[in-house]
């Protein structure tokens, strides 16, 4: 049974303003995880630099998933979300008006700005809380993957405007200039989003006694388990950041801006669509399955990109590889939330994605000197090494833990 479902209009718009809302911020997050290793590079920053930039957004956004999944629902979800809007819109202007290489991590910090692209932060958190509250839990892998729709659909967005400063360029604007533009417009989306959420009803909120976090036994032992290898997962992805593979195929293939903002509208396009089709999917095989099945040879894929001869061929194996990367993301999101009881979702889904994260926040780094010191491509084929293990670990534990709907279609006649 699902406790505390809203119903009628109040739960379809709340519903609604969540997606709207999440598809906006995801644009702008998709533009500067883009920019923000362009930027550095037209900067002159080594990769090195880059990659202590982008974790220190990372960690910045780390300390606000920590901060949302203790403190959101006692300190309200809609304020969280509003508030945490805010605090990245300021940081984004202070990075585009700051100088010294560590100024420019302490304003990728305090602005939590997200190097991966993915819209992946602490609003992620509360909006994966409100969600199961608006519907039955035979919908909720349904709504969870509109709502993965909707960011994948603003990445794309996020990733075509990303070619705004070089058509600025044409038009007589300094180079630096135009990328320093689209900090300014990262900072108006966010704008945009904050408004959505204002308009956010009541019915949003925990009801009944909030105090500290709290989940039981059995909640907390699959947390541990299923976090621990979300980690493992997350350390690989952190290599493989927005800013960092924007940052291979500028220095090893020369590509131009243009190119890579298509190249990522076009990822972003697959990872939406795979969304519907991971839902679709996982109704005949299982969460678990969809998981697993569907991201290992993504990560074979990632591997093939690494060697490609060239920018033509190296883009179209990263297309392919982006049409099944993001079939898990739905899935595992719906199936952490189905557990657990209703009252600890706020708290799983906070605790799952800071796990995630803290991982991309310490990756980056260390994908920035292993390109800097190994190869290019070394962070590529390691990145992609670190998920195909978890892949299989998390098959090993999980396959028999089944969710609520799937236990009721096994035992329906």
């Amino acid at each position: 049974m699902n406790v505390g479902v809203g119903v009628g209009a109040s739960a379809t718009r709340d519903r609604r303003l969540v997606w709207i809302s999440a598809f906006v911020r995801s644009t702008a997050t998709s533009l500067v995880g883009i920019e923000l290793g362009l930027y550095l590079s037209v900067r002159g920053l080594p990769a090195t630099e880059v990659g202590l930039v982008v974790a220190a957004g990372l960690g910045g956004a780390t300390l606000a998933a920590l901060a949302a999944t203790l403190f959101a629902d006692a300190h309200g979800r809609r304020r969280t979300l509003i508030e945490i809007g805010l605090l990245s819109a300021g940081g984004a202007l202070w990075l585009a008006t700051a100088s010294a290489p560590a100024m420019l991590a302490l304003a990728a910090f305090v602005g939590m700005l997200n190097g991966m692209g993915r819209d992946r932060g602490a609003s992620l958190v509360v909006d994966l809380a409100i969600l199961p509250t608006t519907v039955p839990d035979t919908d909720r892998t349904r709504t969870i993957a509109v709502y993965n729709v909707a960011q994948d659909a603003g990445h794309a967005c996020g990733a075509l405007l990303a070619g705004l400063p070089q058509a600025l360029s044409a038009a007589g604007l300094p180079r630096v200039e135009g990328h320093r533009a689209s900090f300014f417009l990262y900072a108006l989306l966010l704008l945009v989003a904050a408004a959505a959420q204002l308009m956010l009803s009541p019915a949003v909120e925990r009801t009944g006694e909030v105090g500290r976090a709290r989940v039981s036994a059995a909640s907390r032992r699959i947390l541990v388990r299923i976090s621990s290898l979300f980690a493992l997962d997350s350390l690989g992805g952190g290599m493989l950041s927005t800013a960092l593979l924007t940052y291979f195929f500028f220095e090893r293939f020369g590509a131009s801006e243009v190119a890579i903002a298509a190249l990522f509208a076009a990822a972003r396009v697959l990872n939406a669509l795979s969304h519907l089709g991971a839902a679709w999917l996982s109704r005949r095989i299982g969460l678990v399955n969809t998981m697993v099945f569907t991201h290992l040879p993504s990560s074979l894929l990632l591997v093939s990109v690494a060697y490609a001869p060239s920018f033509a061929v190296a883009a179209a194996l990263f297309v392919l590889r982006e049409g099944l990367v993001e079939m898990d993301v739905p899935t595992r999101q719906s199936y952490v939330l189905a557990v657990v009881r209703p009252e600890e979702r706020t708290f799983a889904s906070g605790v799952t994605n800071l796990v995630r994260m803290a991982m991309w926040a310490v990756a980056p780094a260390l994908g920035g000197v292993l390109m800097d010191r190994v190869s290019l491509m070394t962070p590529l084929v390691l990145g992609a090494g670190t998920k195909i293990v978890y892949d299989l670990l998390l098959w090993r534990a999980f396959r028999a833990v089944r969710p609520p709907e799937e236990l009721q279609r096994a035992a329906a006649p």
